[in-house]
């Protein structure tokens, strides 16, 4: 299995945040991790507030943890709420069950690692994602 190189992590997350600004989005953190969870790259923008790295990293490890994106995660809780919860305990709370964790698929369709974006709302973050992932040419899975 391939993983996300440091050098398309960062282009991911410079991309993830020109969008939020062309979309006015509040401030955003953005997480990127490889396949196997370790960190690739981290950005706060000037005025996110307290553990925003936090929450992103949690969504992008949610993602990564069940290999589907945060979206369907949290869609899940609502039908095995004590399922996502054991997931999350197990994690050590490293687990956001909202959408803005996203998948990053490769052309053939491998995971080589997830997003996660903290800052607006939920829906926005996910948005934001899937165009820092698009902008690397690498494929979205948000789990919609």
């Amino acid at each position: 299995m391939t993983n996300i190189t440091c050098e398309k992590a960062q282009k991911l997350a410079e991309a993830a945040l020109a969008k939020g600004q062309e979309m006015g989005l509040k401030p955003l953190c953005v997480c990127v991790l490889d396949s196997r969870a370790s960190l690739r790259f981290c950005i706060n923008q000037d005025g996110t507030s307290i553990d925003r790295h936090r929450i992103a990293h949690g969504k992008a490890n949610a993602a990564l943890s069940l290999g589907m994106g945060s979206r369907a995660i949290g869609n899940r809780a609502e039908t095995q709420a004590y399922f996502v919860d054991a997931v999350g305990r197990m994690t050590g709370g490293d687990f956001i069950p909202v959408p803005g964790g996203v998948l990053i698929k490769d052309q053939a369709g491998e995971v080589i690692g997830a997003v996660g974006i903290s800052g607006d709302t939920s829906d926005n973050d996910e948005l934001a994602c899937v165009a820092g992932i698009e902008a690397i040419g690498m494929l979205a899975d948000t789990g919609a």
